[in-house]
């Protein structure tokens, strides 16, 4: 009876895994395609994502190249406007030691007033962001520049030692109003 309940029993297990192993093999075909699938599916996150990797350098190496041409030119322009308020400065030297020369008879504070009154207005000028402040200074400069270039024409003109540059002044005093 020992032996036939074992050999039931072995026979029970063999069936068992028989009935695994067909098991196993009629499925065997579906897990080599999902192997496959699996591996082509890989394949192509891995391609997608090769893919992305070169649009984003691509996108890189174009920001790159546009932000180095746009600091280029603002480091050109900057140089530009530099040259520029150099160049303001070095009128505005001329405009003292020419109000010096006319008016030889004036205390030199008076040239220099009118000098520090014309810098302060090329330094706000050149220190404000908005166009239309920078436009409005940049007539007032321009404006009180005319009136100088206006009070040295007129000493020329006369031979008064009593001569003043009075559009000048008085375009100091109204702005300080």
């Amino acid at each position: 009876m020992m032996a036939r309940w074992l050999t039931d029993a072995l026979g029970f297990l063999r069936r068992s895994r028989d009935d695994q192993l067909q098991w196993h093999l009629s499925r065997q075909h579906d897990r080599a395609e999902l192997r496959q699938a699996r591996a082509l599916a890989e394949q192509a996150r891995a391609a997608q994502l090769k893919k992305q990797a070169q649009q984003l350098a691509h996108e890189l190496a174009v920001a790159k190249t546009r932000n180095n041409s746009d600091l280029a030119m603002v480091k050109t322009r900057c140089r530009q406007e530099l040259k520029d308020y150099q160049q303001y400065l070095q009128s505005l030297e001329k405009l003292k030691k020419s109000l010096r020369d006319s008016y030889a008879h004036l205390p030199e504070a008076v040239a220099f007033t009118i000098h520090h009154h014309a810098k302060q207005l090329l330094n706000r000028m050149w220190e404000t962001s908005d166009t239309q402040e920078k436009i409005r200074i940049e007539m007032q400069l321009l404006q009180f520049m005319t009136a100088v270039h206006e009070d040295n024409q007129a000493s020329l003109l006369t031979t008064s030692q009593d001569a003043l540059p009075k559009k000048a002044l008085a375009f100091i005093d109204a702005e300080s109003d």
